[in-house]
């Protein structure tokens, strides 16, 4: 029991690492430009097929990561130029914003189903045997990916706190109009925060390639836990998220001891109504 519940924890930092990467996206985008972005998930599936289609040409996965980062920020600001900006150029509702996102991540879906078809597929990897520590199994690419995390969670804070553009996007997202108004360049601010969700996004998307299978529903099914650590952290904290990222990866891991990997969307849905019922603002400090 002790040995199993230790291996569903290092599984849990695992998941727990990729919602996080993907959850910095989510709750910077809805922090900076008000955008509860519904197809977040499906951008996160196209990072992970951009890699697939790069790895599968002979390139280094690490390098095939890096230029599908490149493509699903490209996308990402297609979509902003064809949609986010004009929306709030009429000031359209988040009702509205909402149906669109959840439009555009259902184009999204049945574009890669179109593409590459609907069966599971794999990177072009050499088989790397798991490490062992007594009794547990530790598979290599789950040590990758949360390495990968780490630097990614390292470089976002870096970005946010010591740099020109990290502060004025803290500016924006505090107060948008008022940052305008001091001289800001809101617009390059929308451009570099699409910039970091899509690098994060696909990252994210990338690594969940590499501990399970690429599919097209993958990114729709870590859509719940998304917005579970993006609430739970405090919409838009990067920080909080990325913290509620890890809870949330290693509880939804552990509770399949009791209730089976079946109910594992169930247990992030509880966790986010229970919060929102206890502490609506989250457990932290909401906006960066």
């Amino acid at each position: 029991m002790d040995t199993q519940l230790a291996q569903l924890m290092i599984n849990g930092i695992a998941v727990g690492s990729i919602i996080a990467l993907a959850a910095v996206g989510l709750t910077l985008t809805y922090g900076i430009l008000r955008l509860s972005n519904f197809a977040h998930g499906d951008f996160l599936t196209l990072g992970a097929y951009l890699t697939l289609l790069v790895n599968n040409l002979g390139l280094n996965i690490w390098l095939s990561m890096i230029l599908a980062a490149g493509g699903t920020v490209a996308a990402m600001l297609v979509a902003e130029k064809l949609l986010w900006s004009r929306m709030r150029s009429i000031r359209a509702t988040s009702t509205t914003l909402i149906i669109i996102s959840i439009g555009l991540a259902l184009f999204l879906r049945n574009g890669i189903i179109f593409i590459w078809g609907g069966k599971n597929l794999d990177y072009n990897l050499p088989v790397i045997p798991a490490l062992e520590f007594g009794q547990l199994k530790v598979p290599q690419n789950q040590l990758w990916v949360l390495g990968l995390a780490v630097l990614a969670i390292v470089f976002l804070h870096y970005l946010l706190q010591n740099t020109k553009i990290g502060k004025a996007m803290r500016a924006v997202a505090d107060d948008l109009d008022l940052a305008r108004v001091s001289g800001i360049n809101v617009d390059r601010v929308i451009l570099w925060t699409w910039v970091i969700a899509g690098t994060f996004t696909s990252l994210g998307g990338s690594m969940y390639g590499l501990i399970t299978a690429v599919r097209p529903n993958m990114g729709w099914f870590l859509i719940l836990p998304l917005f579970a650590s993006v609430i739970l952290g405090g919409i838009g904290n990067p920080y909080g998220a990325i913290a509620a990222a890890f809870i949330i990866g290693i509880v939804q891991e552990v509770s399949t001891l009791w209730l089976g990997s079946q109910y594992k969307q169930g247990v992030a849905l509880f966790m986010m109504i229970l919060v929102l019922l206890i502490r609506p603002k989250g457990l932290f400090k909401g906006t960066i």
